[in-house]
């Protein structure tokens, strides 16, 4: 099997260390695994692609590249140039941070995921949510080193990822406990916090200067049950199914109520 990985915290980040250690277990022996990450963190950049300017690669080592660009980036680079052969599987994280709820729509690491799927490879993208549960492990990744590769290799071998149009792709967030204390694995929808919307914090430099914070809030508070905060917050490996399809299906023949004239 040949895998890509990449992530949005950059190609020196830790999550992306623990998620190579998960992708060569799933790789197996024969396979290879390709890193092609950004040069630089790139969190919060979503499905953003340097649409207009051209984008540095650097090779560090056999199978190892870091792209001055977006984690979408890194998958196109990966997949339209470096990655010699067939790519079988992308793996983006592990992030460090949940995207669970709201988070899900800013992230970079599911922007790699959903590119992914755009061009038809199968898709993963992995976090690791930070709670007083882990913050202070020695390796707060713990439950998603402990529990990664065991989860993918099950999703490959028993999830759905057919289907016709959008491809399917999975957001999965590890809870913030130790590996021990991990509940389980649990299909849950994308939730809803309600207050995690991002805000804007001003501040003044020493020179007077003008600057603006961007800023979410708090991570914790739980969505309603069977969605990806609360089960992370109880405990449980969140694994949510996704698709690139942003239309509200359950809206839309409402619409056409009020819109007939096309006959659809």
């Amino acid at each position: 099997m040949r895998i890509l990985i990449t992530n949005d915290d950059g190609i020196g980040a830790p999550g992306l260390k623990v998620l190579s250690e998960i992708a060569e277990t799933v790789a197996g022996e024969g396979g290879e695994v390709w890193t092609v990450a950004p040069a630089f963190e790139q969190s919060g950049v979503g499905h953003c692609i340097n649409y207009v300017r051209p984008s540095m690669l650097q090779q560090l080592g056999p199978r190892r590249f870091a792209v001055e660009g977006s984690p979408a980036d890194c998958v196109l680079a990966g997949l339209g140039h470096l990655v010699e052969g067939r790519v079988d599987l992308i793996l983006s994280g592990v992030n460090r941070g949940n995207n669970s709820g709201e988070n899900t729509v800013y992230s970079g690491t599911i922007g790699a995921a959903m590119e992914g799927a755009l061009q038809g490879v199968p898709a993963i993208a992995l976090s690791q949510f930070y709670g007083p549960g882990n913050v202070d492990l020695a390796d707060p990744f713990e439950a998603s080193r402990g529990h990664g590769a065991a989860l993918v290799q099950k999703l490959l071998d028993d999830a759905p990822w057919g289907g016709d149009g959008y491809k399917l792709f999975y957001n999965v967030n590890f809870p913030p406990v130790r590996s021990a204390r991990v509940a389980g694995f649990a299909a849950v929808a994308q939730g809803y916090r309600g207050d995690g919307r991002m805000g804007v914090h001003p501040q003044t430099s020493p020179s007077g200067r003008k600057y603006l914070w961007i800023g979410g809030s708090a991570q914790g508070e739980p969505t309603a049950r069977g969605t990806d905060v609360r089960a992370n917050v109880e405990g449980w490996v969140s694994v949510t199914p996704m698709r690139c399809d942003l239309t509200d299906h359950a809206v839309l023949n409402d619409l056409r109520a009020v819109l007939p004239d096309y006959d659809a």
